[in-house]
């Protein structure tokens, strides 16, 4: 029988380790041309939009989808995983805390394979429910002594550094300003809905990575060119996936300032077919969009853990 999963079952069973080992694997998968992967697709009215991500992983006997809706009351999230031999359902999971872990995990992979081994300061552009998953994973794969935190709503910076210092047992600060949170830094991380360019290249240390993960539509905008003309390489989830939305390169794309073949895909990082860093002065771009297959590869490995644990509801249909 197919298994639900609501948000708490999700809760109890995600560490951020999980998702770092499901995102590498899910790029391995797509890299290696075992994996597939569609670019999101939205339907949009005035009030409400719909947006659907596809993917599958045959080794993983899965194929599925992740669908959510945005509207002004929330945003609401549910991936579907189906049998990839079968065609038969095998889990449904509420996908708030799943894709907020996910996202992070992406840049933590991302950060582990680009970011230099020695680094330990962080600089942070946002405070809301991403940027708690972005933090955790790059503690997860580095040593931060401090991590410097900016967003403009003091009230909400401040409870956010409190929650993150007590959760990683870190030094997690607020910033007073865009370049105080860059310079010094070794990783920064962008994780916001900025339809400008957040800090400017002149701030930025030899030898900094940067994640930037808020900018996945034209309109949005976290990194500006001038950051770009210093970063190599650019690194992204999906060349197919980025060259559709990711904001931060569409416009110097469409100018023919970048070019298509100057984008390394992670999974090619891992791989080992593209250097990532060559230097430890090199500084590197990580541009995250998202991806379903990042999403199902972690789905199945909770449903596993729910099965042997007893957790999650059968479903009365999907076989």
């Amino acid at each position: 029988m197919a298994l639900f999963l609501n948000e708490d079952d999700v809760r109890q069973l995600l560490t951020m380790p999980l998702a770092i080992e499901a995102v590498e694997e899910a790029h391995k998968e797509l890299s290696l041309a075992r994996g597939i992967d569609i670019p999101r697709q939205r339907t949009r009215l005035p009030q409400t939009a719909l947006h659907i991500l596809q993917g599958a992983l045959p080794g993983r006997d899965a194929i599925g989808y992740k669908a959510y809706t945005s509207n002004r009351s929330g945003v609401r999230f549910l991936v579907h995983v189906f049998s990839a031999s079968s065609g038969v359902l095998r889990a449904v999971l509420e996908a708030d805390t799943l894709g907020m872990m996910r996202t992070g995990a992406a840049s933590g992979v991302a950060t582990r394979w680009l970011a230099r081994p020695d680094a330990e300061v962080m600089g942070v552009f946002g405070a809301g429910w991403q940027a708690e998953g972005n933090v955790t994973a790059i503690a997860a794969v580095r040593k931060l002594r401090k991590v410097k935190v900016f967003a403009r709503n003091a009230e909400r910076l401040a409870a956010f550094c409190t929650k993150m210092s007590g959760h990683l047992g870190l030094d997690v600060v607020p910033a007073a300003s865009p370049e105080e949170t860059v310079r010094g830094s070794d990783i920064v991380s962008t994780i916001t809905t900025a339809v400008t360019p957040l800090f400017d290249a002149a701030w930025l240390s030899p030898g900094t990575h940067i994640n930037a993960a808020g900018s996945n539509s034209l309109i949005r905008r976290e990194i500006g060119e001038d950051v770009l003309k210093v970063c190599r390489p650019i690194v992204v989830d999906s060349i197919d996936t980025a060259l559709k939305e990711a904001g931060d390169l569409l416009p110097l794309l469409e100018k023919g300032r970048l070019g298509e073949r100057q984008l390394v895909e992670l999974g090619d990082v891992i791989l080992g077919r593209h250097p990532g860093r060559r230097t430890p002065e090199d500084m590197t771009l990580f541009e995250s969009q998202g991806l379903a297959i990042q999403d199902i590869s972690l789905a199945v490995r909770l449903e596993a853990l729910a099965r042997e644990q007893g957790r999650g509801v059968e479903l009365p249909y999907g076989d």
